[in-house]
């Protein structure tokens, strides 16, 4: 009953934060669209991010004041909004979302993810997504290409015009290198070599470091650990189910070489940047090995004092 209670009143508090703050948000971003004048507009996007960060950190005192899990964050002493990052993350959960919130909210520049072009036409959500400069991306497949050649490489010019706004500003763009959130059963059918991850997909990280390479300073390398590497659902966290969370953030040079080449038409490069987003996971997956020990005993010691 307590969870419920916990459960409900805490998706009412995120609910009544979103409804109040979406008002203020569309119209700047209404203004954003019909004002005149780049001066302008940048003033409208700073209005939009300045909503957009102060909902993200009402939600994050909702989970604060409302839930009992302790966010155990690790490596976040050095981070700068001053500064852009490529942002890669272990995903398991739409709980991973919060997790990201709870870090980085307020110490690096708003972050942004890479939508495909066909969301700006969503009611509502396409236009926030437009005013926060969320980079939409035109991607076509190899079959389309086959019987359209004129279009290679479009799609990656579609996406650097997309991206020369950041050139300017700060920025924090996440890449989720497996592509959808891990389960037993994904694994299973990838055939996985990792104990805790899904295959990463090189092909996704080489499309965002040839759009914004140049413009990024610094890779920030999540790892995200939930008690007893398990999951939860969004329900159990809002509910007040989840414990303990630990994200460890590990700040890596990024090699001008990882953008200086061409992923789909040069062999060696995608070598290259396969090597590289391999090696990055094999660490992941040892650095959780040793973090979910550790959650493991922290539990049992909890346990047992309790």
């Amino acid at each position: 009953m307590r969870a419920m209670l916990t459960g409900v009143t805490t998706a009412l508090l995120l609910l009544l934060n979103t409804l109040i703050l979406i008002g203020p948000m569309m119209v700047i971003a209404l203004l954003k669209l019909i004002l005149p004048g780049k001066a302008l507009r940048n003033r409208c996007s700073r209005g939009v991010m300045w909503v957009a960060e102060t909902w993200a950190a009402i939600c994050k005192g909702i989970f604060n004041v409302m839930t009992p899990t302790r966010w155990e964050v690790r490596g976040a002493e050095g981070l700068r909004r001053d500064t852009s990052y490529l942002v890669v993350s272990n995903h398991q959960s739409w709980v991973d979302i919060p997790a990201l919130v709870q870090v980085l909210n307020g110490r690096v520049p708003y972050f942004k993810f890479f939508l495909k072009k066909e969301l700006i036409w969503v009611p509502f959500l396409g236009l926030a997504f437009w005013a926060l400069d969320y980079p939409f991306m035109k991607r076509y497949t190899k079959s389309y290409l086959k019987k359209h050649p004129e279009l290679l490489g479009k799609d990656l010019e579609i996406t650097k015009a997309a991206c020369e706004k950041f050139k300017d500003m700060p920025v924090t763009v996440v890449n989720y290198l497996e592509g959808t959130r891990r389960t037993p059963e994904k694994q299973a059918r990838q055939n996985s070599p990792f104990k805790h991850l899904l295959k990463p997909k090189a092909g996704g990280v080489a499309f965002v470091l040839a759009a914004l390479g140049d413009s990024l300073d610094a890779l920030l390398d999540v790892t995200i650990v939930y008690p007893d590497d398990t999951p939860p659902g969004f329900w159990a966290l809002i509910s007040g189910q989840v414990e303990r969370v630990i994200v460890d953030l590990r700040m890596r040079e990024l090699d001008p070489a990882l953008w200086r080449g061409d992923y789909e038409n040069d062999p060696k490069f995608r070598t290259v940047i396969q090597r590289w987003v391999n090696d990055l996971w094999r660490e992941k997956d040892a650095l959780i090995d040793a973090l979910a020990e550790q959650n493991r005993s922290v539990g049992a010691e909890t346990r047992e004092l309790s």
